[in-house]
């Protein structure tokens, strides 16, 4: 019985491997430009993980659609343009900086103003 799980184990490991890995194009080129684009695109249901590095089943078919996008002639901009239409600017790692977001990309900078301000008022003070 034993050698009978063990010959099933080898004959079925090739199988359950080629179902796991990645639907991995024969191109390189093509295969260095999923991955490149597949590295700007945030998976959206890991916390700061791009599709490239997550496991997550949806980044699975992320990273497929971004192949499937490329096969059929997609520029990487095409690709990109596609993702954002579909999971909105969220799936961007780097978010442009748009009217809407003015207040985002400003408030850090305005705290660091306004800390500078104040040690300076602070630190001007006799004691």
């Amino acid at each position: 019985m034993r050698a009978i799980l063990l010959l099933f184990f080898f004959w079925a490991m090739p199988a359950m491997a080629q179902v796991a890995a990645p639907a991995a194009s024969t191109d390189p080129v093509l295969e260095d430009r999923a991955r490149e684009i597949a590295q700007s695109l945030r998976c959206v249901v890991c916390q700061n993980q791009s599709i490239d590095e997550s496991d997550a089943p949806l980044a699975q078919d992320m990273r497929k659609l971004v192949r499937s996008r490329l096969e059929a002639g997609d520029s990487n901009e095409d690709v990109i343009n596609f993702m954002r239409d579909k999971y909105g600017d969220y799936v961007l790692l780097k978010p442009p900086v748009q009217t809407n977001t003015y207040i985002l990309w400003a408030v850090p900078f305005l705290l660091l103003l306004g800390g500078l301000v104040w040690f300076l008022r602070v630190g001007r003070r006799p004691s």
